[in-house]
């Protein structure tokens, strides 16, 4: 076999090995590499140079890679969905059931809605008191009493990595 003929097969077996990996995955990791094997397969057919068809490898698969990969990432991350749990930081809240976070016990309502609650402290907090909800981690708020909870905004709990 000539090796130009080898040449064409190692072009061809890159660009089906890319396409099945980007088959495989489905998360654009390797078609930018099957484009640029693909523009070194044409140039190796064409008759040019080893040195310009990896030239042509590299330069074809990084424009593909800066060009095309921003906008698909946009549009197959749109099925993102919002949560509106940081609407909940900052909020104020009554304790349903004695929050006791050695027993790992408590709860608050908010907005009607019943979240499993821990103090910020550490302190007991009884049934009845009105508190802030200061972040949320999981599933569970950390609370403050009111007149000992910080007055913050939704936005600045978000800025301070609360969520």
């Amino acid at each position: 076999m000539e090796p130009e003929t080898i040449v064409c097969l190692v072009w061809l077996g890159l660009l089906l090995g890319c396409a099945a990996g980007e088959a495989l995955t489905v998360g654009l990791t390797s078609i930018w590499c099957a484009a640029g094997a693909l523009a070194g397969l044409i140039c190796a057919l064409a008759g040019g140079p080893l040195w310009l068809q990896v030239a042509l490898f590299v330069v074809v698969a990084v424009l593909c890679l800066r060009a095309v990969r921003p906008l698909a990432k946009r549009h197959l991350n749109s099925r993102v969905v919002a949560t509106n749990a940081d609407r909940v930081i900052g909020a104020r809240a009554q304790v349903s059931e004695d929050i006791q976070n050695v027993q790992g016990r408590g709860a608050v309502k908010i907005g009607g809605v019943t979240w499993s609650a821990r103090s910020e402290d550490g302190a007991d907090i009884p049934a009845g008191t009105a508190v802030r909800v200061l972040r949320i981690e999981g599933v569970k708020v950390f609370v403050a009493p009111v007149e000992a909870a910080p007055e913050q905004e939704p936005s600045e709990a978000l800025t301070k990595g609360n969520l």
